[in-house]
């Protein structure tokens, strides 16, 4: 079985210099990457999600042994798009690559080239708690374009990435803000 993570090592050790050299995959700067880990809240709903995924299809296996296939395959479909729905949940937040930088949503993404971006900055605003309409008080990253106009919240740190996670909002922060310096 092959192990990733020795992969440098062993290039170290077979190839010489050389082949440590390239880029490991996390390293590659055209390849699209999250800055940051996804946060207990959200890795927990999708878990949540996944648990009643499991139970859709015990039940349409039931379902389908008491011989009303129909009824089973409608219970398989539910299931199937609960698991795209836990899928694209883990998936939303922040991604950045050398083009720019991908806002995902459940429902919808945006692109927004490092040329378009004015300006990338922290502020104190009210913040939506955990995604719901409740806002508190709190820290949003915005990006603002070049064009003018609102600018776009990219970040919370009441988010479900976020939540009790205070380093991890200002480590994201810091290294969209970065990106956003390098590629500009």
């Amino acid at each position: 079985m092959p192990l990733p993570f020795l992969t440098a090592d062993r290039a170290l050790d077979e190839d010489g210099p050389a082949a440590a050299a390239a880029p490991l995959p996390y390293e590659d700067p055209g390849r699209r990457r999250r800055p940051y880990r996804p946060g207990p809240w959200r890795v927990g709903g999708a878990a949540l999600l996944l648990l009643l995924a499991s139970y859709v299809l015990f039940s349409a296996m039931i379902i389908a042994f008491a011989g009303s296939v129909p009824a089973a395959g409608i219970c398989v479909a539910a299931a199937v798009l609960v698991i795209l729905g836990a899928v694209r949940l883990v998936r939303t937040g922040v991604w950045m690559d050398e083009e720019g930088l991908r806002l995902t949503g459940l429902l919808s993404a945006t692109t927004v080239r490092w040329p378009e971006v004015a300006a990338i900055r922290t502020v104190q605003q009210p913040v939506r708690w955990l995604g719901l309409p409740r806002s508190v008080q709190g820290q949003a990253v915005l990006v603002e374009r070049v064009g003018g106009g609102a600018p776009t919240v990219a970040l919370t740190d009441h988010s479900a990435d976020f939540l009790g996670r205070p380093e991890a909002f200002r480590m994201a922060a810091d290294a969209i803000e970065g990106w956003a310096d390098r590629y500009r």
